[in-house]
């Protein structure tokens, strides 16, 4: 692995009550096949004794129960239906940050309130700590990356074809054109790769923000997400979640290759979100190219996380 290294001077060493991840990992055993993310639209099948059972509960409802309480107990049928529904489908989507129970989905449900309606704009760069602190300028250089690096170093391929569908909040997940397992394998490969090269700079461990699946971490970030993890990649449909800077995004977003979380936003009256605004989805890769593309992109993650350029050598798939 050929490695191109610059460091701003200003990153800070590790919090101390962050804990290194470890030098090497193997995360959940043998990898498991792609796990089929299922979302089904609301039906409802009744035969004909159903029908009859349907009808004469209503004809009694209607001449045995006061007009208030009847018209709650209609429309609550069909409102436990599409609970039920959703619920499965949240479940559907399989493992994640989000425990898989009824507390876990009363939480995403809550969340869906606040959830970005326009995945495709990216967000606006934050101020840097200095800019805060010093709007003057007059004081020391901000340790935040002021800009990115993909627009810089060469504008990405635009993604062939259609965005794939993409559903839920936590987890997040492609519901089709998942790739190959064998460049999901290389992906893994060239992570565990990049820290095997740089242990005291990189780290795979499992995901600190999804819980499942492997992530990549940086032992002295600038930007500390969860344990300054870079990205992680996800088991069941291969696609990552990462933080880039907004220029970066915003390079990512126009060419197709990904989109943002639904809680990458900015919390109302000061709320903190349980991902930063800069968190976004990058589709799975489906060939060799494209695997060359990802890799490209977790360069700029790892640029927005520790501020160091890193060239990373791709495995063979």
């Amino acid at each position: 692995m050929s490695v191109t290294s610059t460091a701003i001077a200003c990153s800070p060493a590790r919090l101390h009550d962050e804990p290194d991840p470890p030098r090497s990992v193997v995360v959940d055993g043998d990898l498991n096949p792609v796990a089929v993310c299922i979302q089904k639209p609301i039906s409802v099948t009744l035969d004909g004794t159903a029908i009859w059972a349907l009808a004469v509960t209503l004809v009694l409802i209607i001449h045995f129960v006061e007009a208030p309480l009847a018209e709650l107990l209609v429309l609550l049928v069909p409102f436990c239906l599409l609970v039920q529904n959703d619920y499965n489908n949240f479940i559907g989507l399989g493992p994640g940050g989000t425990p898989p129970t009824i507390q876990g989905y009363a939480r995403i449900a809550w969340l869906r309130l606040w959830a970005l309606r326009d995945p495709f704009t990216p967000p606006a760069p934050r101020p840097s700590p200095a800019a805060v602190s010093d709007p003057a300028g007059t004081g020391p250089p901000a340790c935040l990356p002021a800009h990115g690096i993909l627009p810089a170093s060469g504008p990405l391929p635009y993604r062939p074809g259609p965005r794939p569908i993409v559903a839920g909040i936590a987890p997040q997940r492609q519901l089709d054109q998942h790739g190959t397992k064998q460049h999901y394998r290389a992906l893994r490969r060239t992570l565990e790769s990049l820290a095997r090269t740089h242990p005291g700079r990189f780290g795979t461990a499992r995901s600190c923000l999804e819980k499942h699946g492997l992530g990549l971490f940086a032992r002295h970030p600038v930007n500390v997400t969860c344990n300054g993890e870079i990205c992680h990649v996800h088991d069941s449909d291969h696609s990552l979640h990462l933080c880039l800077h907004p220029e970066d995004i915003a390079e990512v977003l126009r060419k197709g290759w990904g989109q943002r979380h639904p809680l990458a936003r900015r919390g109302w009256f000061g709320a903190t979100m349980p991902v930063p605004e800069e968190f976004l989805m990058v589709y799975a890769p489906r060939d060799d190219q494209e695997l060359q593309i990802v890799c490209k992109v977790i360069e700029a993650a790892i640029w927005y996380a520790a501020a160091e350029r890193q060239q990373i050598d791709v495995l063979e798939a």
